[in-house]
């Protein structure tokens, strides 16, 4: 069974949310706030982390910061009335691999738990299948019925990374953060200058194309048919 851990400050919400997803399967424990949220997790770590974004004491962007160094694969998703471009960039800069918009419509809710979840189970096994295609983390390299394209690690680690969060949107900063490190010193140009590398290998793959957002960063699209 899956623990999802519920940040949420308006208690009736919170409860709300518990309630039904504990209604279709999964283990819930629930905090107030990011702190609350930290300390929760020192004591039973969960498959997976829903938070609002604005909360008091720490807020859902600093509390998916601090999640995203510790536990680079937890899936995380944000959970906010705050629907600009502005507002979203921040939560996809902060390391968020979704967001959800308030009013909650706990159908939809589901949807989305259920494909983070899926996508963490992927990254997990280190394996991917897209369409007719295998990406193999380990072996670095894509292969589609008797064909096998092998690729350089960052640039294979930017497709896994987008292909396993379909329509997913990732800024260059997030994707910098990820593959390159915190640290790294690389202009964020870098990975324009690899994604038009992946875009050149993978042009004949009909299973899958990698979209610029603009004013945002990067998105895969499956095409399964």
């Amino acid at each position: 069974m899956f623990t999802i851990l519920v940040v949420e400050d308006d208690l009736p919400l919170q409860r709300m949310m518990c309630a039904f997803l504990g209604l279709n399967g999964y283990q819930t424990i629930a905090a107030g706030n990011g702190e609350e949220a930290l300390a929760a997790i020192d004591k039973v770590l969960p498959d997976m982390v829903i938070a609002d974004v604005m909360m008091p004491v720490m807020d859902g962007w600093e509390l998916t910061r601090e999640l995203r160094s510790a536990y680079p694969l937890m899936p995380i998703m944000l959970v906010t009335a705050r629907t600009t471009l502005e507002d979203k960039r921040a939560g996809f800069t902060s390391g968020a691999d979704d967001y959800l918009t308030k009013p909650v419509d706990l159908d939809e809710l589901l949807l989305h738990v259920v494909a983070l979840l899926r996508r963490s189970q992927a990254m997990t096994s280190h394996q991917l299948t897209v369409g007719e295609c295998l990406l193999d983390y380990d072996s670095l390299t894509i292969t589609r019925g008797a064909e096998s394209l092998a690729l350089p690690k960052k640039e294979f680690y930017l497709l896994f990374k987008l292909l396993s969060n379909p329509r997913q949107i990732f800024t260059r900063r997030q994707l910098m953060d990820e593959i390159w490190g915190m640290d790294a010193q690389s202009d964020e140009r870098t990975v324009d200058v690899h994604i038009k590398r992946l875009r050149e290998k993978c042009e004949a793959i009909p299973d899958f194309d990698i979209i610029t957002v603009r004013g945002l960063g990067y998105k895969a699209e499956k095409h399964n048919g």
